[in-house]
């Protein structure tokens, strides 16, 4: 099955028609809830799509204390640069 075909009929994007790469909405449900065959279908997308990649690595950026992390190890491992400390999530507490 294509990456498209695996994740237009992920189980995470439950509440949608199929999967929109540019709707931060659905990268989010898919870094959250997806199976792993739907995170190896994405990884495959996002090795050939540099606005995939850098949509990803925004969206964990925004939640990362919801989304998984390796995400941005693997964004990396693909030509992104990521600053592990500008993601790094608060405790609230002011140093």
């Amino acid at each position: 099955m294509r990456p498209e075909e695996t994740l237009a009929a992920s189980r995470a994007l439950w509440n949608r028609e199929g999967f929109d790469p540019t709707s931060e909405e659905a990268l989010a449900q898919v870094l959250d809830r997806g199976s792993l065959e739907d995170w190896r279908a994405l990884y495959a997308l996002a090795r050939d799509d540099q606005a995939l990649r850098r949509r990803i690595v925004h969206v964990v950026a925004r939640a990362p204390m919801y989304l998984p992390h390796f995400w941005l190890a693997a964004m990396q491992r693909l030509g992104e640069v990521v600053d592990p400390a500008a993601v790094a999530p608060s405790d609230g507490m002011q140093e």
